[in-house]
């Protein structure tokens, strides 16, 4: 073998199951890790639950008339039930009561939870 060829071979070796010459690992590929059910993993999500009063629409001229005294009436009935939101989305309805010195909810109505529409 002439000079040139044996100092090419010298320094790339041979690359028969050396792929660290180029920066990949030699070592075997670690088996994947089971796949947790996407149900069992979304359950540990911290999520906003809210209770909902009631909502309107006004002008913002009535909007920049509102002072300390104001009252603005809501599309909600006095004593209907609330609607309880999770992340936004409707999941029931509820009645507010004292839990302690805080406000709390009591559930009066609760839809199927799909954990699909929570999540987005």
């Amino acid at each position: 073998m002439d000079p040139i060829n044996a100092s090419l071979d010298d320094m790339l070796g041979d690359f028969d199951g050396e792929a660290s010459a180029f920066g990949e690992s030699t070592e075997p590929t670690p088996a994947p890790r089971p796949a947790r059910p996407l149900a069992q993993m979304l359950r540990k999500i911290p999520v906003r639950l809210t209770l909902e009063v009631g909502s309107t629409s006004i002008s913002l001229q009535d909007l920049m008339n509102i002072d300390r005294d104001s009252v603005i009436e809501l599309d909600t009935l006095a004593g209907e039930p609330l609607v309880i939101k999770v992340n936004g989305t409707p999941i029931g309805r509820a009645e507010v009561v004292l839990a302690g010195e805080n406000y709390g909810l009591k559930v009066v109505e609760l839809c199927d939870l799909d954990l699909g529409t929570l999540a987005s």
